[in-house]
């Protein structure tokens, strides 16, 4: 038997590979195929299975593609409905990988067709769970993502109350737990930076699973849910109903745009989208852009802050056209009229205008800064380590629609943990009629460090 977690850190999503006697089974793919199909070629195993726990909402699973080229089955647990060929199991079905099996567990809560899939090794063992979305390490799947359901968040909270008890909880310590998401997902509230862990620690460390009334478990799973970011029901409905070939989608999103022809297409209703680190992208990009860098959580932050219903233009360092359309892709985004040719050093050689950001170091800002005019962009629940006094508090993805409260004359200092995401921020601002924006690079850490004091925020 063998088990990989094929670990992907900007979705903080992982995937499993399981093979045994050669035979494979993938659970929960990324868009892309081939890391699979190689892993599969290099062990010299045939994928049999594509175990899905459920229609994920944050990313576009690979499923349909991969078991297109692989020859294999998308198995589904109950209440499962798809546009195209899959297996929609019992609960307590089993099947054969090798000299191994996965037990299907329906365990309805995140959403109602939710799975589990118990490992049982070639001893007759329960080996491990690979829970989806249902259990992570110190949380567990929102109860909010169902979609077109007419269940309530309640009602779904309720139900994952009774799938963890009777399904989970009862299974014994030592089973290894394998979820779909680490730390910095929003399929869940707060999880834990493990990537796995143990039915018994979670039974111990995880508020979740903890003794208490059902109504209990509702009040706490359901307490503090931030609002979905916008294209989740987008891609959980593409990974209910199919999607485009992603071979064609790379094919037809990465071409090559002259400067004449980037700048005739961003004259029209597109978002153009420079994907270049904060430190490049403040140097000098086309006007009107906004920057998510491929350096962070691209896809994710994509996804949260830009219209998908908008064509897209990118700007990309060199050499990395593909991985940004690949990346989009990942979370749906799959319109991209194409990248600039040359990136900004072609741009610039034929004197085309530069929009430049401006940027200081935490020492600079401690010399500088006014109390009245500082923007915070980190989430609420970073702002409990310390805040300057006076800030005023807009999550990021929360700034376009808190912007109307701004001044565009006032000159504003923008900053958050590390400088990732500020960036991000002073883009929408100046993209937005904003003229006196400052990024402070380094983020709070280094605004500290500078000596610039900071108290406890007073949040209604």
């Amino acid at each position: 038997m063998y088990i990989e977690q094929l670990y992907t850190s900007c979705l903080a999503e992982a995937a499993y590979y399981i093979e045994s006697d050669g035979e494979a089974a993938i659970i929960d793919p990324l868009r892309e195929t081939e890391p699979y199909l190689a892993l599969a070629h290099k062990r010299n195993a045939k994928i049999k299975y594509v175990f899905e726990t459920h229609f994920h909402a944050d990313f576009v699973s690979g499923h349909v593609d991969l078991a297109k080229k692989a020859g294999a089955t998308i198995i589904y647990g109950p209440k499962a409905e798809t546009g195209y060929d899959s297996l929609i199991a019992k609960d307590n079905q089993v099947f054969s990988i090798g000299k191994i099996k996965l037990k299907v567990l329906h365990t309805p809560g995140h959403t109602m067709e939710s799975s589990c899939y118990l490992l049982i090794d070639e001893n007759g063992k329960e080996h491990a769970v690979f829970t989806g979305d249902t259990l992570f390490v110190g949380d567990v799947g929102r109860p909010d993502l169902a979609i077109k359901s007419n269940v309530t968040v309640d009602d779904l909270a309720g139900m994952m109350y009774d799938s963890l008890n009777s399904k989970i909880k009862v299974l014994a310590d030592e089973v290894i737990v394998y979820p779909a998401h680490g730390a910095g997902s929003s399929c869940g509230k707060n999880i834990g930076k493990e990537t796995f862990s143990t039915i018994g620690i979670q039974k111990k460390m995880n508020y979740a699973l903890q003794p208490m009334s059902k109504q209990e478990f509702v009040k706490a799973v359901t307490d503090g849910l931030s609002a979905a970011p916008n294209y989740f029901a987008m891609d959980a409905l593409l990974n209910k109903q199919g999607y485009e070939n992603i071979d064609q989608v790379l094919s037809k999103n990465t071409k090559a745009l002259s400067v004449a022809e980037f700048e005739a297409l961003s004259k029209t209703d597109v978002i153009i989208l420079d994907t270049r680190t904060p430190e490049e992208y403040e140097t000098g990009t086309v006007p009107n852009s906004i920057n998510i860098g491929l350096n962070g959580q691209y896809a994710p932050w994509v996804g949260a802050l830009l219209d998908a219903t908008k064509p897209l233009l990118l700007i990309t360092s060199e050499d990395k056209e593909t991985e940004a359309v690949l990346r989009l892709a990942r979370v749906g985004y799959e319109n991209v009229k194409g990248y600039l040719q040359g990136g900004m050093s072609a741009w610039k050689k034929e004197g085309k205008k530069v929009e430049i950001t401006d940027s200081v170091n935490a020492d600079e800002f401690a010399k500088t800064y006014q109390l009245d005019n500082i923007i915070d962009v980190r989430n609420p629940g970073e702002w409990n380590t310390g805040i300057i006094e006076n800030a005023k508090l807009i999550a990021l993805g929360d700034l376009e629609k808190e912007i109307k409260m701004l001044d565009k004359n006032a000159h504003y200092f923008v900053h958050c943990a590390g400088g990732y995401r500020s960036m991000m921020a002073s883009s929408i601002l100046k993209k937005n009629g904003f003229d006196k924006i400052t990024n402070v690079k380094g983020g709070i850490a280094k605004i500290k460090e500078a000596g610039v004091p900071v108290v406890q925020p007073i949040i209604a």
